[in-house]
């Protein structure tokens, strides 16, 4: 059969849906960290500043195509600390648990010049006309892979496309069964992008992000996250305000972390984001107080008000 061919009947694949996307206006590619490497590249970024409070993935990336990467404290107000930036470095922004606002991303912008938004936890936050945004697909949604750029520049690279089918076992597993007997999957499929490269999202992502009614997941995740702010307003460590289609929402304690172990046993599973930082930092540090006691509690679009009763149930048992 020649090449140009198309394929006619046989059995039928995967449905495609045809809702509108989000961020289908970005540059569409595999991952969150090809999203920063591409920057990298495109940008010939030497010198960027990374918050200490990260996944180490994003130093990771930086320090694999040799840009140099020095660190920086947060505040309390999750924005730098007394950071004086080199003139032509970048400053790396996490938009943390979607906390940090589009006036304060114009503040930071007016101040350091070259800075890059990390939404991975703020897939809902619009990107700020002028400023490199990144956003990483699959914390948010049903996907194996997929990240979306912002950005002025174009990489002068052949990027190949990607192709996700063979990831997709344990998001079809977790959905049919229970997401322990896919756990280790899902550990594995987010070690593969360290060393994936930069590709073109692949159209079954694509299809997948197609098929999303975004104005329903912002809604259900923007109500659960505020139904525990409510609740934990007044023992909260943070001082956290409403956002739209949160991540999670972050619970700061004073013994976040034997909390969290007693969570798991109850079959909550609550992370460590990020448990690099405890190497990475001295104990007493804010950072330090953060991955280790703050409890990212689940808010997604699975959940509605009977799962979060149960949630606030459980830690005030704990407690």
């Amino acid at each position: 059969m020649r090449e140009d061919m198309q394929e006619l009947g046989g059995y039928i694949e995967f449905e495609r849906f045809d809702r509108p996307m989000k961020y289908a206006d970005g540059i569409l590619l595999n991952s969150g960290r090809s999203c920063l490497e591409y920057l990298l590249r495109a940008k010939n970024i030497s010198l960027i500043y990374l918050p200490w409070f990260c996944c180490s993935s994003v130093r990771d990336t930086c320090l694999k195509i040799g840009t140099e990467v020095r660190q920086y404290d947060l505040g309390e107000d999750w924005l730098p600390c007394n950071l004086e930036a080199a003139e032509d470095a970048y400053v790396y922004i996490v938009n943390f648990y979607g906390q940090v606002s589009a006036e304060q991303i114009l503040m930071l912008k007016e101040k350091y010049k070259h800075i890059i938004v990390d939404n991975a936890q703020a897939y809902f936050a619009a990107p700020v006309t002028g400023v490199d945004t990144l956003y990483t697909c699959r914390k948010f949604f049903g996907v194996a892979d997929g990240g979306v750029l912002y950005t002025d520049v174009t990489l002068d690279m052949d990027l190949p496309l990607d192709e996700s089918f063979t990831r997709m076992h344990f998001l079809l597993g977790r959905y049919e069964r229970t997401a322990s007997e896919f756990y280790q999957e899902y550990i594995d499929n987010n070690k593969i992008f360290a060393s994936e490269g930069i590709k073109r999202m692949s159209t079954l992502t694509q299809n997948l992000l197609h098929g999303v009614d975004y104005e329903k997941v912002s809604e259900k995740r923007t109500r659960n996250f505020e139904l525990l702010n409510r609740e934990f307003a007044g023992i909260n460590k943070l001082h956290i305000k409403s956002t739209l289609g949160g991540y999670c929402y972050p619970l700061l304690l004073d013994e976040g972390a034997s909390i969290r172990r007693r969570m798991i046993k109850e079959k909550i599973y609550v992370p460590c984001l990020w448990p690099n930082v405890l190497e990475d930092v001295q104990a007493g540090t804010w950072e330090y107080e953060l991955a280790t006691n703050v409890l990212p509690l689940p808010i997604d679009q699975r959940y509605g008000r009977t799962e979060m009763e149960y949630i606030v149930k459980k830690i005030r048992e704990i407690l």
